[in-house]
């Protein structure tokens, strides 16, 4: 058939197109795995390449592979690499398989484009196999979840930039809001006095420690069973390979990896992305509670708390005129909720794995990755709206002065029933508790002054 070649599998003869560097196993797999509708994710790509590269130029010292060919298969990792080849990724992301289909589509890739290479036709497999030799050594079940690791680990590393950005801008708040008090609240009521300044670097002090989380999480991922092949006893993988793979894989990415010391629980199980799924909802739960402390401290503008001023950014309705949303903190509830909800998706899928593999992997990374790629993308438009915030002093003083507060500052001094007595008189006559002690005679204004001060 003119503008096809005929590949053939274990399945049987099938017709590829003449100009794909995929391959029928490739497209089988395309065919049968219509889910998402998503390409796989460009750090994945580049991360399968990378072992590929590494595991040539490994296998061809080992002499498995030769150079000339471990020369060409190195070459075309490089372009695939670049994202020269991403549309030859044909095969979604969620599929059954353990990832087979994703490691047969970058293995038929690679040794399409290394034939091309060497001046051969796509599909002459005699000169270079996607399986005897871009896969020479390896096995999906190494070599996937090993991708999957780095992956998630480059997007760890772009959430950490991310959260000391976050950090920063949380605390150069901290100091222009460093005199401003406001009423803290617990429980939706009226508390004690507390200073904006201190709000803000507490919001600071919960981006350092995701910081330090997320950096835990990266050292946990840097452990891979890379030279275990099937299911971590490393058949079919010579010595020399088994030795050197990990260094060399750490020299291509440029991360400080690990060889596991118990390959076979590294290859069965999945617990550790459950532990780092963990890591980054914590995160997620985390900047949800304060984006929704900023929806209520900006609410309003004249019937809500509107201590804070969030910068317009659209219009907030279709039949309010000059109605204008909480847009930005809105979407970080919203990446949290989903975050939340892959959550139990790898929770589920790291527990159904059976005896020496877990064959979810794929729905495992694929909800990782949108969490840590939603998470970076969110907080990429949550460090501006906190730059663009604004604290109304004026406003937090008004409700200051409006509260009961100052009944718990007096209770030492006059006793807690007696204090309840003013605070609710003050409440029932629409007074200043303050106002009513200084009527009383109980204290001066000037005691009042310095009891706000001490207070905070």
């Amino acid at each position: 058939m003119e503008g096809f070649r005929t590949e053939h599998d274990s399945i049987g003869e099938g017709k590829v197109p003449s100009d794909a560097y995929y391959g029928i196993q490739a497209l089988r797999a395309s065919r049968n795995f219509r889910i998402s509708g998503q390409s796989e994710y460009p750090l994945m790509i580049r991360s399968m390449a990378e072992i590929k590269l590494a595991a040539a130029s490994v296998n061809c010292d080992a002499g498995r592979i030769e150079k000339q060919v471990a020369d060409a298969i190195i070459s075309a990792c490089g372009d695939v690499i670049e994202g020269k080849l991403d549309k030859h990724f044909i095969v979604d992301p969620i599929q059954g398989g353990a990832g087979t289909s994703l490691n047969m589509n970058a293995n038929e890739v690679i040794a399409n484009r290394a034939l091309e290479i060497l001046g051969k036709e796509k599909g002459d497999y005699k000169t270079v196999h996607p399986n005897d030799h871009v896969n020479c050594g390896q096995s999906t079940n190494d070599v996937y979840p090993s991708a999957g690791r780095i992956t998630a680990i480059r997007l760890l590393q772009k959430g950490i930039n991310r959260l000391d950005e976050l950090q920063a801008a949380w605390d150069e708040k901290a100091k222009e809001a460093r005199d401003v008090l406001e009423l803290g609240r617990t429980e939706l009521q009226d508390a004690v006095p507390v200073r904006f300044g201190e709000i803000f670097h507490a919001y600071a002090t919960s981006a350092e420690r995701d910081k330090a989380r997320f950096q835990n999480a990266i050292d946990a991922l840097s452990v891979i069973n890379m030279g275990g092949t099937a299911i971590g006893t490393g058949i079919t993988a010579s010595p020399v390979y088994r030795e050197n793979i990990v260094p060399a894989l750490s020299k291509v990415t440029g991360i400080s990896l690990k060889k596991a010391d118990d390959m076979i629980d590294a290859t069965q199980n999945a617990d550790v992305f459950v532990y780092v799924s963990g890591i980054v909802k914590s995160c997620a739960v985390t900047l949800s509670k304060i984006a929704h402390d900023l929806r209520l401290l900006s609410s309003g503008p004249r019937a809500g708390f509107g201590e804070l001023k969030l910068k317009p950014k659209q219009n907030g309705s279709s039949i309010m005129p000059g109605k204008v949303n909480p847009v930005i903190p809105e979407l970080i509830n919203e990446i949290a909720f989903q975050i939340i909800g892959n959550d139990a998706v790898i929770t589920h899928a790291a527990e159904a794995g059976q005896l020496e593999l877990n064959a979810f992997e794929p729905i495992i990374f694929h909800s990782l990755f949108i969490s840590l790629h939603y998470l970076c993308n969110g907080l990429s438009a949550f460090i501006t709206c906190i730059k663009e915030l604004a604290v109304d002093e004026k406003q937090c003083r008004e409700n200051l002065d409006q509260s009961v507060w100052l009944a718990t500052a007096v209770s030492p001094r006059i006793g807690y029933e007696e204090a309840a007595k003013y605070a609710k008189r003050a409440l029932r006559e629409h007074k200043k508790v303050s106002d009513l002690l200084v009527e009383d005679k109980r204290f001066t204004e000037e005691e009042l002054d310095a009891l706000l001060r001490d207070s905070v």
